[in-house]
């Protein structure tokens, strides 16, 4: 598969489990990368693996200062940006006569404003390298069950950016993926699971590197097309529905 030498890919939600998968698989065809996430020593101890091609950058993407200190850094370190990554995300499940506002407000601002402000900042870069930028959706933007309102409003709105984007941006030579998985293993799901009072069992769930290799099929295309909406769904096997 085409390699990614010279390239610059910065990846918001690094430490998560898909965004761990993603780095991995762009590192292993020689990306620099710029991984981004809250927690500092995950962040270091991921980077280590990578070599002196990962650069790591502590940011809480809820907060606008932190963005623009986040930007500032990355416009400092590279002179290119070829591939953006927003994976970053959080979920608050609850029924909407009970769930929280204030837990709403925060899945809008990391899931919605901030891949929204990053993308504005970064622009100017993007543009010069005809970069691309690749959205981490949800397979509930489309099906919102019960519960699940305040997150999959805001992976609507997301998908609205990314499509809106993309008409905007291509003629800069810019691509556009939105990516729809559902339910994938790792932290997010167990937490949830654990809410539920439910099995957590990963065996069954699609796995990170799934994402990951889909991702990196869509970034590799040849330039003549361009991949803008991947969903991913496990495959149901007999063994799954009993028979």
């Amino acid at each position: 598969m085409k390699s990614f030498e010279g390239q610059t890919a910065l990846i918001t939600g690094a430490t998560s489990a898909i965004g761990q998968a993603i780095a991995a698989a762009l590192a292993g065809r020689s990306a620099t990368l710029g991984l981004i996430g809250r927690n500092r020593p995950a962040l270091r101890s991921l980077a280590e693996g990578f070599g002196q091609r990962a650069f790591c950058y502590q940011a809480d993407l809820a907060v606008d200062g932190d963005i623009q200190n986040l930007t500032r850094q990355i416009q400092e370190d590279f002179d290119r940006v070829d591939i953006v990554v927003h994976n970053a995300g959080v979920i608050s499940t609850g029924r909407v006569e009970n769930a929280s506002v204030e837990d709403f407000d925060v899945q809008y601002r990391i899931n919605v404003r901030a891949p929204y402000l990053f993308t504005k900042i970064l622009l100017p870069l993007l543009k010069s390298s005809r970069g691309q930028i690749v959205f981490i959706n949800s397979s509930l933007w489309l099906n919102a069950r019960s519960g699940v309102a305040q997150y999959a409003a805001s992976k609507y709105a997301l998908k609205a950016i990314a499509d809106s984007l993309r008409e905007e941006v291509n003629a800069d030579g810019i691509r556009v993926l939105s990516v729809f998985p559902g339910r994938t293993a790792g932290p997010m799901q167990e937490a949830l699971y654990a809410s539920n009072r439910t099995p957590y069992e990963p065996h069954r769930l699609l796995q990170p590197d799934d994402i990951a290799t889909a991702v990196i099929a869509a970034l590799a295309m040849a330039r003549t097309a361009e991949v803008t909406d991947i969903s991913i769904r496990l495959l149901q096997r007999p063994s799954d529905r009993g028979d």
